[in-house]
C-alpha cells in the first residue's frame, strides 16, 4: 500500500460537497488583533485636558454582599452528612457493583 497520487487527491477534493464552504482560506481579525488597535487608538482619541484615571487596584472592587446565615440542620441531615455514612454508602456500593459484574475479591 502506497500513498495516493496527488492527482487523485486533489480531483478528491475538489469533488467534495463541502468544497466551495472551505476552499478559500479566510483570515479573520483575531481578539488580540482587536484589542490591541484599540488600545492604539484610546490615547489618541482622548482629550488633553481630560484626566486620565489610574488602573483599577484591588481595592476599588465593589464589596460583596454578606451571605445569609445557614438554616440549622435537621438531625437527618447531620446524620446523612456525617463521615461515617457516606463511609458506609461506599463500601456498599462497591459490593454491589462487585456482585453485578462479578469482580469479588478471589480466595
Amino acid at each position: 500500500m502506497a500513498a495516493a497520487d496527488p492527482v487523485v487527491v486533489q480531483q478528491a477534493v475538489t469533488g467534495s460537497s463541502l468544497y466551495p464552504k472551505y476552499a478559500e482560506a479566510v483570515d479573520r481579525e483575531s481578539a488580540y488583533e482587536m484589542l490591541a488597535a484599540r488600545a492604539q487608538q484610546a490615547p489618541a482619541s482622548a482629550p488633553a485636558s481630560a484626566p486620565v484615571s489610574a488602573p483599577a487596584s484591588a481595592g476599588d472592587r465593589p464589596v460583596p454582599k454578606p451571605r445569609q446565615a445557614k438554616q440549622s440542620e435537621t438531625l437527618v441531615e447531620q446524620v446523612l452528612g456525617s463521615a461515617a455514612v457516606k463511609s458506609l454508602a461506599q463500601s456498599i456500593g462497591k459490593e454491589i457493583t462487585r456482585s453485578i459484574f462479578g469482580t469479588g475479591k478471589r480466595r
